[in-house]
């Protein structure tokens, strides 16, 4: 199963450790194809290519996956547009949202039913909420 796992690059690193750990638990059920969103060296600058090569490459991944997993707790223009462009390609769409005092999820999507949304409050949560998930397909 190859798995696009999306989360926030240029909207602020905070989650960065958090997407390591995510990524490192989807690869016992797959190959993801954006292992480098959970880099630590990875800055809010992102990669050092150029962003009409970013665009493409990603745009080809996301035409190609077989799933695609987001963590949207942090707020990101680029996740918002990446799960858009997955619903727009028929993919099925992940989203894991961390509950945050102070924060809520966009009703975009929360709202729509092609989504599957998870609440997690911690990485167990999360770890057992993936086995599920990945049995049941």
């Amino acid at each position: 199963m190859k798995i696009y796992f999306a989360g926030s690059i240029r909207g602020g690193r905070k989650d960065k450790d958090l997407y390591a750990l995510i990524i490192s638990e989807l690869q016992k059920y797959g190959i993801v194809l954006t292992e480098h969103i959970g880099d630590p060296n990875l800055k809010e600058t992102g990669e050092d290519f150029s962003e009409d090569y970013i665009y493409k490459r990603d745009m080809n991944w996301l035409r190609n996956c077989d799933l695609v997993v987001a963590e949207v707790t942090t707020p990101s223009l680029g996740v918002g547009y990446e799960i858009g462009q997955a619903e727009a390609l028929g993919k099925k769409v992940v989203c894991l949202y961390r509950e945050v005092t102070g924060k809520s999820l966009s009703a975009m999507l929360s709202g729509n039913s092609n989504f599957q949304i998870h609440k997690y409050q911690t990485l167990e949560d999360l770890k057992i909420f993936l086995a599920d998930f990945f049995k049941s397909l």
